[in-house]
């Protein structure tokens, strides 16, 4: 039994449940990718933080104070910056591991990948900055909404329109 799981765990042919829980494991690295750059540049780089977020508070960041409407703008930068680089581990791990290449040309797979991907992270941006500009929340909370809606609209779309299933 627990050779036949990892065995279905290891291969591209895989039931539902185990394909979804290998994507959101793949997922879960590349979100560690974009909250490590989102993250190291709304602290260091591009200013995005304030002082009552959870994140400046859990890790006793130093920030500096930057303008509502300056922070809005940033989230949307750092998003950007960092989906470029989380993207790109997404894509690895999903070829390698979760999904079956083929269904396209490499060139047109990858093209197809970024591009599901530009309109969910464009739509989790939008809302991001929206629960920042118009709610006051923190950017932590706008960053975790921006994720949820990323993720199911990314799985269903990479598994029955870019990969082979």
């Amino acid at each position: 039994m627990l050779e036949s799981l990892f065995q279905e765990l290891m291969s591209r042919d895989a039931r539902w449940g185990i394909q979804f829980l290998k994507y959101v494991l793949c997922g879960g690295l590349a979100t560690v990718t974009d909250v490590l750059i989102f993250y190291g540049l709304a602290w260091r780089l591009i200013p995005a933080l304030k002082a009552d977020d959870f994140i400046v508070r859990i890790l006793r960041l130093k920030i500096h104070p930057v303008e509502e409407a300056r922070r809005g703008r940033n989230f949307v930068v750092n998003t950007a910056i960092a989906f470029i680089f989380s993207n790109f581990v997404a894509y690895i791990t999903n070829v390698l591991w979760v999904f079956e290449p083929g269904r396209h040309a490499w060139y047109i797979e990858i093209s197809l990948f970024y591009a599901v991907s530009l309109i969910s992270i464009s739509f989790g941006a939008f809302l991001g900055w929206a629960m920042i500009h118009y709610l006051k929340l923190s950017t932590t909370s706008s960053y975790v909404g921006k994720l949820i809606g990323a993720l199911v609209v990314n799985f269903l779309c990479r598994k029955f329109i870019i990969f082979k299933g």
